[in-house]
């Protein structure tokens, strides 16, 4: 057991406008290849539908550790310390990288992000690409968009 140290965000890299289930993140992570990437856990803690409402679908508790049963797989090598969360979307229609949020998800994950502040002040946020260079996941500057809607620089993850 580790200490929750990251708040990761990510996107299903969907096309925009195309709502995910759990079922379909159940599908991705844990089917095995080719379907899928054969993983005994999915790899996000919640998901943000486009209508904003979050989803559950990795019970956690607020506590300061990370325990087995809550740990995703959201980004390797630090999974233990982490807590995943995604938004349906992140490609345009043609499958480039691209910011989707709708309104009602930039609305929940701002609060989403407040929330987890204030349960876990100490807590650094990022996105998925801070922590993997070869990825455009979550498809949006995250230090950017946390300055603008104002974290504490000191929660802003930086490499």
């Amino acid at each position: 057991m580790a200490k929750l140290t990251y708040l990761i965000l990510h996107c299903t890299a969907t096309p925009e406008g195309r709502e995910v289930s759990r079922a379909d993140i159940r599908e991705w992570h844990l089917s095995a290849a080719p379907r899928g990437r054969g993983w005994k856990q999915v790899g996000y803690s919640d998901l943000i539908h486009l209508d904003g409402k979050v989803e559950n679908l990795v019970p956690y508790n607020e506590d300061e550790v990370v325990d087995p049963w809550e740990v995703t797989n959201g980004v390797a090598g630090i999974n233990s310390r982490c807590r995943h969360v995604v938004y349906a979307g992140g490609c345009d229609k043609k499958g480039a990288a691209r910011d989707t949020r709708t309104a009602a998800q930039t609305e929940s994950l701002t609060d989403y992000v407040f929330k987890t502040l204030a349960a876990h002040p100490a807590i650094r946020i990022g996105g998925h690409n801070q922590f993997n260079k070869g990825k455009a996941c979550p498809s949006f500057c995250v230090p950017t968009w946390l300055e603008s809607i104002g974290v504490p620089a000191k929660n802003i993850y930086t490499p």
